[in-house]
C-alpha cells in the first residue's frame, strides 16, 4: 500500500491564524496524481473552529472552508 507524510499549511477560516499540520496519507488513491485530492477536517489551536482542508498528495491546499456539522439545524415546533 502507498503511503507518505504531507506537510500542510493554511489560515484558519474564522479567525486568520496560521494553522500547519502534518498527515500521514494512504491508499490507491495516491496514485492518481495531480487529479487527486483529498479532504481532512482539523481544528485551529487557536480558535477552536473546526476547518475543512482539501489538498493534493503533493502537499498544495486546493481550498479550506468552515466545516458544516453533520446534523441539520433544528426546526421550530409547530404547537
Amino acid at each position: 500500500m502507498t503511503e507518505m507524510l504531507v506537510d500542510l499549511d493554511f489560515a484558519c477560516c474564522k479567525c486568520g491564524e496560521s494553522v500547519g499540520v502534518t498527515l500521514k496519507c494512504e491508499g490507491k488513491g495516491l496514485l492518481g496524481g495531480a487529479h487527486s485530492v483529498a479532504a481532512v477536517k482539523v481544528p485551529c489551536p487557536t480558535c477552536c473552529n473546526v476547518n475543512e482542508l482539501y489538498f493534493e498528495p503533493s502537499g498544495a491546499v486546493r481550498a479550506v472552508r468552515p466545516s458544516r456539522p453533520l446534523w441539520g439545524l433544528p426546526e421550530p415546533s409547530l404547537n
